[in-house]
């Protein structure tokens, strides 16, 4: 007991010495207090600079894209929003038109670096052969097959778009002669131009039509068989073209379907395989917009109330408001007019999803308000809808007014910019230039080529 009581205070002696000058960390107990408390003003001042330091650069961020929006939305009402057409028919390298500024590379974009690298290959490699069913206009179903003589004839109407594909198309020079090397098949024949044929007017005669023509192709071209028919495509824009495929099972299983009709309510339309292809009336160019200063109407529209339980919901809730133009039957004003000095326009589901009043409101400058659920916007893996246009649910019509009186004058400014840059993706060219309607359908189509063929 006695040697451990002597080794404890041998213990306390030792360590004494060392204790006796030196504080924390080693320090002599004199100094160990200035330290730590420079220490702690430092710790504080890098807080400080690392809480500011962001604050400034969020500010000096959004100085700079407040700037760029002030100068785009001078140059927008003052310039034309579609690139120069190419001599060659060939769209321009995919760096034209584009936005500048790295803080506004997305805008109405989902991921605009992305698809613009993307479509720059697509206009570099994207090979697709026409079946040359028809040579002649002297052929028996030459108005079925060959492009429309007059495309811009404004009595095609809501099914422009579908003969202004065909004539962009074969004008490109995405088509070639060698299908052994074309990354798609298109079958030419036209839904519209069918419609307008007496032998072939009614529905039943049309699928038929393009039942036989399907099995001729599979028999007599090996093209078909090696994909099942799943690079193969065609376009519609008639509302019977919903049904034009319904005879054969590897026509609308497994081929392209390019249709104004895109609507996941159709039976016949899948969203991943078919294409939406925007309902396009031809109308002459808008050279400068009515700004948005300019625009003293809230809403506008008109249509039928006919087969439309939407339409009479709206009519009869809106029909009377003095703020919207809402209308069925005849206008005391040109139809045109309706869309230049509105700040929004609608788009309501008649009978089907879709109508040329998107396009128009774009086309006019005026925001989309979309009410048509189940629609499967155009380009809406490209574009972002919810930068340019509003949505609203067939079943809040009745918060409709609410909804819209909601929108900041900034906000407001910031779809109608954006509509601005996207006017071009909606708009139809012979030929066809870099980002137009046809580009971007043909965007779609590249996205969708030869996933499953066989070898030939």
């Amino acid at each position: 007991m006695d040697r451990m009581v002597l080794c404890c205070l041998l213990r306390r002696r030792r360590r004494r010495p060392q204790q006796q000058g030196l504080g924390c960390c080693g320090l002599p107990r004199l100094l160990a207090l200035p330290v730590l408390l420079l220490l702690s003003v430092l710790v504080l001042l890098t807080v400080l600079l690392l809480r500011i330091e962001p604050q400034q650069t969020a500010l000096g961020i959004e100085q700079e894209l407040t700037a760029t929006w002030r100068q785009r939305t001078r140059r927008s009402n003052s310039t034309k929003t579609a690139a120069p057409a190419p001599a060659t028919g060939q769209a321009s390298d995919a760096t034209d038109n584009l936005p500048k500024s790295g803080h506004d590379l997305s805008g109405p974009y989902q991921n605009w670096r992305l698809f613009a690298t993307d479509y720059q290959e697509m206009l570099e490699n994207l090979k697709i052969y026409v079946y040359p069913d028809v040579s002649t206009t002297e052929a028996s179903y030459a108005g079925v097959f060959l492009p429309h003589p007059n495309p811009i004839n404004s009595k095609l109407g809501n099914y422009f778009s579908e003969h202004a594909f065909k004539t962009a198309l074969i004008r490109s020079s995405l088509v070639t002669t060698h299908p052994e090397e074309a990354h798609l098949f298109f079958m030419p024949f036209s839904i519209n131009a069918m419609r307008n044929d007496p032998r072939l007017h009614s529905e039943a005669s049309i699928s038929d039509f393009v039942a036989q023509y399907t099995a001729r192709i599979s028999s007599e071209s090996k093209f078909w068989n090696a994909s099942g028919g799943s690079d193969h495509f065609y376009v519609c824009c008639h509302s019977v073209g919903r049904e034009a495929a319904s005879k054969h099972h590897g026509l609308h299983n497994n081929a392209i379907q390019v249709t104004c009709s895109s609507s996941y309510f159709q039976r016949l339309y899948i969203s991943h395989k078919d294409v939406g292809l925007p309902q396009v009336w031809p109308r002459p160019r808008e050279q400068i917009l009515n700004p948005p200063d300019a625009r003293n109407r809230l809403v506008f529209f008109t249509g039928r109330r006919q087969n439309s339980r939407i339409r009479e919901k709206l009519l009869s809730s809106w029909g009377n408001d003095t703020f919207m133009d809402i209308f069925s039957g005849n206008l005391s004003f040109q139809y045109e007019e309706g869309f230049r000095r509105s700040r929004y326009c609608l788009h309501v589901k008649g009978y089907e999803v879709n109508t040329a009043r998107i396009s128009d409101a774009i086309h006019y400058g005026c925001i989309p308000v979309i009410i048509s659920n189940y629609y499967d916007l155009p380009f809406s893996n490209v574009l972002d809808w919810s930068k340019f246009s509003i949505i609203v649910n067939q079943e809040d019509i009745g918060f409709l007014k609410k909804i819209l009186l909601s929108v900041s004058r900034h906000m407001y400014l910031t779809l109608y910019h954006n509509l601005c840059l996207v006017r071009r993706h909606f708009t139809w060219h012979t030929p066809a230039r870099s980002y137009d309607a046809f580009y971007m359908t043909a965007y779609q189509l590249w996205l969708r080529r030869g996933l499953h063929r066989l070898s030939y």
